[in-house]
């Protein structure tokens, strides 16, 4: 599991600051996380693949997370995309893109999907064999989801040694890989856990951004192994959060704290603040595993 931070800044963008978007890489899927404006430069400098996602997942309908779509989305056009591409996110979703590409009578050439979102609680939306996405209904100043990416079991590894200590055929071993036991031709009975050794445990990754301080979402993140969660403001501008609904740093490790996550990723700061060392010392002193997003940085969970 890989993620890379396109940007990670609230409000409106600089030229040093971009606003929220990063593509999260886990079993063969490149994600969208959020598309704030600037997002598609984002991606060329990170020489990250543009044909490679498709699944876009949007948290709400402020600028800083959203006004990079529909940019995104005409690219695509341009460059003659034919796979389709799917957006998840909130009711309007859909019209707010349908009526830019209408007033500037621009054409799609790939089906182009929306999934909208309305429930408040928490919703399975995307599942494979290999992972699944649930919402995590947050609170914010408008409709606002974050998302929890969770692997699937893998296969058992196979021992090659122990199958061949056996004279198993090689034809058995995706068998094996499955969980079965092995029947030898003289009857006799190999037990899976002889030839196989147990998959690495499955990883998860939230993203929570952007929210008021909300304790109730630590039961669906639980034992988490990767939290990303805004922090807007310092504990010095406490007061802001229930007026604009967003948290502090402290807040987001008091999260990570109580969903015993395995790391804390804070962003979403603003732009108020000129050093982000702040963040992390205030987070480390409720949570000791704090790490800090960064436009272009890359974290493999």
């Amino acid at each position: 599991m890989k993620l890379t931070i396109l940007g990670c800044y609230s409000a409106t963008p600089r030229a040093d600051a971009h606003p929220t978007a990063q593509v999260l890489q886990i079993k063969n899927h490149q994600f969208l996380l959020d598309c704030g404006e600037g997002t598609q430069r984002q991606l060329r400098k990170y020489k990250i693949s543009f044909a490679r996602i498709k699944h876009i997942f949007i948290t709400h309908l402020h600028g800083d997370h959203v006004y990079g779509l529909i940019g995104f989305i005409s690219t695509m056009s341009l460059l003659n995309r034919q796979q389709e591409l799917n957006v998840y996110g909130p009711k309007g979703i859909k019209e707010l893109i349908d009526v830019q590409l209408k007033l500037s009578k621009s054409r799609v050439s790939f089906p182009l999907n929306f999934h909208e979102l309305s429930s408040k609680k928490p919703q399975l939306i995307f599942e494979d064999e290999k992972v699944s996405v649930e919402t995590i209904p947050l609170e914010h100043r408008v409709y606002t989801n974050g998302y929890l990416f969770k692997e699937k079991l893998g296969e058992r590894k196979l021992l090659i040694k122990e199958a061949e200590k056996y004279n198993i055929d090689v034809a058995f071993y995706n068998n094996i890989k499955a969980g079965k036991d092995v029947v030898l031709d003289d009857g006799k009975i190999i037990p899976n856990e002889k030839l196989t050794a147990p998959p690495p445990p499955p990883k998860s990754y939230a993203f929570c951004t952007d929210t008021v301080y909300k304790p109730d979402i630590v039961e669906q993140i639980k034992n988490v192994t990767t939290l990303y969660h805004e922090a807007t403001f310092q504990e010095d501008k406490l007061d802001l959060c229930e007026f604009t609904k967003h948290s502090t740093a402290k807040q987001a490790g008091m999260i990570a704290k109580q969903a015993n996550a395995g790391k804390l990723i804070l962003g979403h700061y603003s732009s108020r603040y000129k050093n982000l060392k702040g963040f992390k010392t205030e987070a480390e002193t409720v949570f000791p595993h704090v790490e800090l997003a960064e436009d272009g940085k890359v974290f493999n969970l």
